[in-house]
């Protein structure tokens, strides 16, 4: 059993993973938002909680517009807590209006969030030595260094773990398992790069 069947038992939806995850988002802001929104409020919960409450999170966050969150108030923040169904954290409802300000800012610079991230592997998929077959950390040194950037810019809940995941859902990294149709449907549609380990933490699976 390869460890994309392993996710499919334990935490993730077969259609989230066959249509999303790990399919490289190149030029879309708003669906980078919400994969590294998805992120912050999944830290310390499991995975399948957040994606059956997906819709009510686009409900409470406009659709992960950043724009829009940017300008969320006190108010804003009291609507989301209210809503049923909603995760019972303030300080990651801050944390994503937080992050929709300083995303702003990053595409000020660069224009794109997109071109931003991709930049750090000069827009190609990563292909780590020894993922493909099960060998999956829950950071690595690229994440460290994400996560570490993005913290400098005023990010919260950007740690390495959560930008790891982020990394894998968004595409920057290849972590399907070899024998997952996936694998090779993302290496011959998008530019790709093989690289060794690179200061791996922990095991993922």
């Amino acid at each position: 059993m390869g460890h994309c069947d392993f996710v499919f038992q334990k935490n993730l939806d077969r259609a989230y993973h066959d249509r999303e995850w790990g399919v490289p988002v190149h030029r879309d802001d708003r669906q980078m938002f919400e994969h590294l929104s998805l992120e912050v409020l999944q830290c310390g919960l499991s995975w399948g909680l957040i994606l059956r409450r997906r819709e009510i999170f686009r409900k409470c966050f406009e659709n992960f517009d950043f724009n829009k969150i940017a300008n969320f108030q006190e108010d804003d923040i009291q609507r989301i807590m209210n809503t049923e169904g909603m995760l019972k954290c303030e300080r990651k409802v801050r944390a994503i209006i937080q992050n929709a300000r300083c995303y702003q800012q990053i595409r000020e610079e660069f224009g794109s969030f997109c071109e931003y991230l991709w930049g750090f592997t000069n827009g190609k998929t990563v292909l780590y030595d020894g993922h493909a077959d099960g060998k999956i950390p829950v950071s690595n040194g690229l994440s460290e260094k994400i996560a570490f950037d993005l913290k400098k810019r005023g990010f919260s809940f950007v740690g390495p773990i959560t930008i790891y995941s982020h990394l894998q859902a968004c595409g920057v990294i290849n972590d399907h398992a070899r024998d997952c149709p996936c694998f090779e449907k993302i290496n011959a549609s998008y530019p790709t790069v093989r690289m060794r380990p690179d200061r791996e933490v922990g095991q993922a699976f």
